[in-house]
């Protein structure tokens, strides 16, 4: 594959090796693993009950929960699609319409050790979702936990996904005496 290059904003030229194809596909794998427990809690905030009972329903209906479900059903796709940038060169050099910082490189431990730690604690968040149906779940119907089971399970992924993709990004812009010396 080729290498890209991106100009900053003090001309140097940036260029790192281009992110290997599972990579990419794996970045991109990221924003559809959030999306079904995202269009989940956004059905609860239109008031669907979405696999509720009546009475497990109510503390969803107000104003306070719709928020929070909304905003963490944003901030989880916009997390997500922070993964996109391990792959694009907008994770390399920032783009221009970013006021103050615009065109700048970025520095590769600048998005190494977020994302790192991001891999660390989804991981350790979501691990616990293949276990979702031996958890009682009373203020649900059965269908209603089955089906919230399976929005949710994709989450498990999202963690290592991330690790994946960091790991590549970090590979790839390593300097070059790093390079030479993990190969010898």
């Amino acid at each position: 594959m080729c290498g890209m290059s991106i100009r900053t904003s003090d001309s140097t030229v940036v260029s790192a090796a281009a992110p290997p194809r599972w990579a990419v596909c794996a970045a991109h794998l990221t924003t559809w693993v959030v999306l079904p427990s995202g269009l989940w809690r956004i059905a609860l905030v239109l008031g669907y009950p979405a696999g509720y009972t009546d009475v497990g329903f109510e503390s969803f209906r107000t104003i306070g929960a719709q928020v929070w479900m909304l905003t963490l059903s944003v901030v989880c796709e916009l997390a997500a699609f922070l993964t996109i940038g391990l792959v694009r060169p907008w994770g390399e050099v920032t783009p221009h319409w970013i006021p103050l910082i615009g065109r700048r490189r970025v520095r590769p431990m600048a998005a190494v050790v977020p994302a790192a730690l991001g891999a660390a604690a989804l991981t350790a968040l979501w691990a616990f979702t293949p276990w979702w149906w031996t958890f009682p779940h009373d203020d649900m119907t059965p269908t209603g936990s089955l089906v919230v089971g399976i929005l949710y399970l994709p989450l498990f992924l999202w963690g290592p996904l991330l690790a994946a993709v960091t790991i590549s990004y970090h590979r790839r812009h390593r300097t070059p005496r790093r390079r030479a010396e993990i190969t010898v």
